[in-house]
């Protein structure tokens, strides 16, 4: 089984459109760090019912000095997803944010997107379609610029 680590937006995400067991379905385990956790439960909202899944297992980052650091460019959230992926050495690392996608990768990890998702799932036919979970993310609150838009639907072979 490979070691995923999730930071608190692809959560978000894939809880807003109900497609969250598509995590459990591509990599049968997510793990997330304590601070992620505690970001999904601040708020009754999108992932808050949803990270208490069984294929969502809490750990704690051990050495904080690293995560330390990374928190003079991000959040908690961010830092200990990237802190623990590094700890646990992570096959993996879901994490949408672009300064801490280009940390994560600098730092040696392998980092994929919310949309990288979608597209992984379409490839082994979870899904059948990005197009209509794509709209319904941006119609949740989630905002993609046309360009990426583009670019993740033509990848899919959905572009009309």
């Amino acid at each position: 089984m490979k070691k995923v680590v999730s930071n608190t937006t692809p959560i978000i995400s894939l809880s807003s459109i109900g497609k969250l067991e598509i995590l459990k379905e591509l990599f049968e385990e997510i793990i997330i760090p304590k601070a992620v956790y505690n970001e999904l439960k601040a708020k009754r909202s999108y992932g808050y019912n949803e990270v208490k899944a069984d294929y969502i297992k809490v750990k704690p980052v051990k050495g904080k000095k690293y995560r330390d650091l990374l928190l003079n460019h991000m959040d908690l959230g961010e830092a200990e997803t990237i802190a623990l992926a590094t700890e646990l050495n992570a096959d993996i690392v879901i994490i949408d944010d672009n300064i801490g996608y280009k940390i994560a990768k600098s730092s040696g990890l392998f980092v994929i997107r919310t949309l990288s998702v979608l597209l992984k799932a379409k490839d082994r036919g979870i899904i059948k379609s990005i197009k209509p979970l794509l709209d319904e993310m941006i119609s949740k609150g989630r905002w993609y610029s046309k360009k990426v838009y583009k670019y993740v639907l033509k990848n899919a072979g959905e572009l009309q």
